[in-house]
């Protein structure tokens, strides 16, 4: 085991007069723990060299939640499960006794991570007036006729949100925001009138014609009104994910900087002022943090975008070991009293077949991702399912907890204010998924064998969402003396006084002291690990 720094024994300490053990610690790691609850950390008055310090008198953002997304994927991996075990696996992730996840995000119409994909919730060509709006088509619910392996024919995507929305209604706190994007808007409102476009040499999703942007700001108002009739509110919505496109992949639609612009500002945003949606939250952008910089200028630039935006929904995809710090700093440093909320991240393409500039065919398919807890603790991941020529170093391969944690935790101390991992369940492979786009997930299902496997990062963000919840203030934490690959430290702090301290340790066990305030601690971290440490001081 290692020490970092020179660390001064408790005994030892200065003014050694109180001791306060942490009310709780919670570690997960590649010997076998599970968000388990360990020893007790001792914290007493003293100071220590070479100490990890969070810094009380540093408050910084505002934590706005963690969680996964509800999608029609999701949906049906839940409804070929039992009643009983659907009702499990949600209760897990959103229940009090589990993960109790405080954020959500889910789709409006179809996404890559729809069974069948291609539709929207208006299909009539032409209805400028919307009068075929409606959610139907997420209550249709999943024949097994055509899918056998189906039990409950009616759960669906309607189903998973009002199941989760009521969950979240019957506790106290009643801590739950949900965030809904749309992959595209109805194929008729766009130029090339279709949802992607991969053939006759384009790969694109298509652009939104300028006579439709009012009829589109008005179709995201009523997806808003419409669930609010079923008494469930919505947080946020963005104009559209991933707006520079995914090469025609799936559901798309190109919104340049200045479209989306001009867009919020003279269309979205006095819309839902009209309807009396004031209080949704417009979130820009949607895609990954290194290629921010446009949408915010452009967005940010204009003066009625700006009063309409709440900050920027932004995604993982630019590398699989950076959050890129430097571009999160520098666009809070331009735009103080704009947030940074992280919509999707996942571990993704499983189980795909390789392409041209592949230099690793074995990939993921013979990783044996699914039931083996093994895969995701060591660097054996690759994104996009196998190493590839152009990737360089911003993907090299990687463990699936440290990118989880380490992505967390520094994009907490670099201004993020939550996290939404994409899918919140997935088949044994990562689908359905109706573009062979497969994907990992924190609760993954294999129907055949009746197993419902929880991977370790799934356990790593319960630790974070049970610890670090709504309305909490992020601290700032200086690590003068550690090794920066290895150990990465984050800190919150709620209204009741009460400390929250994530730790991902990547190396071997090593032990370092822990300074809050007057207090400091004596932390042994094992290897390969997160820890989360909750004390009121």
């Amino acid at each position: 085991m290692r020490k970092i720094g020179f660390f001064v024994a408790l005994c030892a300490l200065t003014a050694c007069t109180a001791k306060v053990p942490s009310m709780h610690v919670w570690l997960t790691s590649e010997a076998g723990d599970k968000c388990t609850e360990s020893e007790a950390v001792v914290f007493q008055k003293g100071t220590a060299d070479g100490a990890v310090v969070v810094n009380i008198d540093e408050p910084r953002q505002t934590i706005d939640g963690f969680g996964g997304s509800l999608t029609e994927s999701s949906a049906f991996v839940l409804a070929c499960l039992q009643p009983e075990q659907r009702q499990a696996i949600l209760e897990e992730l959103y229940g009090e006794n589990g993960a109790n996840f405080t954020a959500t995000r889910t789709q409006i119409g179809a996404s890559d991570f729809s069974v069948e994909g291609k539709y929207s919730l208006a299909e009539v060509d032409g209805d400028t007036a919307l009068l075929s709006f409606s959610l139907d088509r997420d209550k249709e619910g999943f024949s097994r006729a055509k899918y056998p392996q189906i039990v409950d024919e009616h759960y669906d995507l309607y189903h998973l949100m009002l199941d989760v929305w009521n969950l979240k209604q019957a506790q106290a706190d009643k801590a739950y925001r949900i965030m809904a994007n749309t992959w595209t808007a109805p194929a008729w409102m766009k130029e090339n009138k279709k949802y992607y476009e991969r053939e006759n040499g384009f790969h694109r999703g298509g652009a939104l014609l300028p006579e439709y942007y009012q009829t589109y700001a008005t179709y995201l108002a009523k997806y808003v009104e419409a669930w609010r009739a079923e008494g469930v509110d919505i947080w946020a919505v963005t104009p559209v994910n991933e707006p520079m496109g995914n090469d025609g992949g799936w559901e798309s639609m190109d919104f340049w900087p200045a479209v989306e612009a001009e867009f919020i500002g003279k269309y979205l945003g006095p819309t839902f002022e009209k309807h009396g949606l004031s209080d949704v939250a417009i979130y820009g952008f949607d895609q990954n943090i290194f290629e921010m910089g446009p949408y915010t200028a452009a967005i940010y630039g204009d003066t009625s975008a700006k009063k309409y935006t709440t900050g920027m929904a932004v995604h993982w995809y630019g590398s699989t070991v950076n959050c890129f710090p430097e571009t999160l700093d520098s666009i809070h440093a331009l735009y103080p009293n704009k947030t940074i909320f992280h919509s999707e991240g996942c571990i993704d393409n499983l189980g795909c077949e390789p392409w041209d500039g592949v230099t690793d065919p074995v990939g993921f398919k013979e990783c044996c991702w699914f039931n083996n807890d093994d895969f995701w603790w060591q660097p054996v991941a690759t994104d996009w399912a196998y190493s590839t020529r152009w990737a360089g170093d911003t993907h090299p391969k990687y463990a699936g907890v440290h990118r989880y944690a380490r992505y967390i935790i520094e994009g907490m101390n670099h201004w993020l204010t939550g996290f939404i991992d994409w899918n919140i369940v997935l088949d044994s492979i990562g689908g359905p998924n109706h573009v062979n786009n497969f994907a990992a997930a924190p609760v993954m299902v294999d129907y055949q064998n009746d197993i419902i496997y929880y991977t370790p990062y799934y356990y790593v963000l319960k630790q974070f969402s049970r610890s670090m919840r709504p309305g909490d203030l992020v601290l700032g934490v200086q690590n003068p003396n550690l090794p920066e690959k290895d150990l990465h430290v984050c800190a919150t702090v709620n209204k009741d006084g009460v400390y929250a301290i994530n730790i991902l340790n990547t190396g071997e066990a090593l032990q370092f002291p822990l300074q809050i305030g007057e207090y400091v601690a004596d932390i042994h971290m094992p290897a390969n690990a997160v820890k989360t440490i909750i004390v009121q001081l």
